[in-house]
């Protein structure tokens, strides 16, 4: 399968969600992003990670990294390979010796391990496709909008009420506003209509 090298771009608290937060993930070869919403644990050792903040006493994912390499085991890169009703799954590919191996992980905990060993973090073509957002850095014409629309997007409309030219409008605008947590509920139903 192809895979689509990433990076993080970002990190922010959810509105929506009470203890959430939205890692996003980007192309480094393109304009397109990948928001996962992650739980406050899970975005906390992403950010000590990143920041190489020392500790008194190993976190887990320090523990799991200290594990491996007593035991020779290398992180080789961390893949983000399937995205199934709304939820990211990952995995660690992994080497001992000569043999090859991958390991179910959820996404938050392999790009915290993956932070901390600098290893690659990819996803699958086939999730980029499903669940990433595409920048655009062109402005959309505002006169091609009806000004009924241009109201209910201020109003926070009820996104099942809206038609999918609607919706796919209020994602352009959501991405735009670099809201990727609407982006990423925007997204995921105009995913559930296709």
């Amino acid at each position: 399968m192809n895979k689509v090298r990433l990076e993080i771009i970002g990190m922010s608290y959810s509105e929506s969600s009470t203890g959430a937060y939205v890692l996003v993930l980007g192309d480094k070869n393109s304009q397109r992003r990948l928001p996962i919403v992650i739980g406050n644990a899970e975005a906390q050792a992403i950010a000590v990670g990143i920041e190489r903040q020392p500790n008194s006493r190993p976190l887990t994912h320090d523990l799991l990294l200290k594990i491996n390499n007593t035991f020779s085991i290398s992180i080789l890169e961390v893949v983000i390979n399937r995205f199934r009703d709304g939820v990211f799954y990952a995995m660690l590919v992994c080497r001992q010796g000569n043999d090859i191996v991958t390991i179910d992980a959820r996404p938050s905990d392999a790009i915290a391990l993956a932070v901390r060993i600098g290893c690659e973090i990819y996803a699958y073509e086939s999730v980029m496709q499903e669940a990433g957002i595409i920048m655009d850095d062109m402005e959309e014409d505002e006169s091609e909008r009806g000004d009924n629309f241009i109201n209910e997007v201020q109003d926070e409309p009820d996104i099942e009420l809206l038609t999918l030219h609607e919706l796919e409008d209020l994602l352009q605008m959501a991405i735009d506003e670099e809201d990727y947590e609407k982006a990423a509920r925007i997204r995921d139903e105009i995913n559930s209509r296709k």
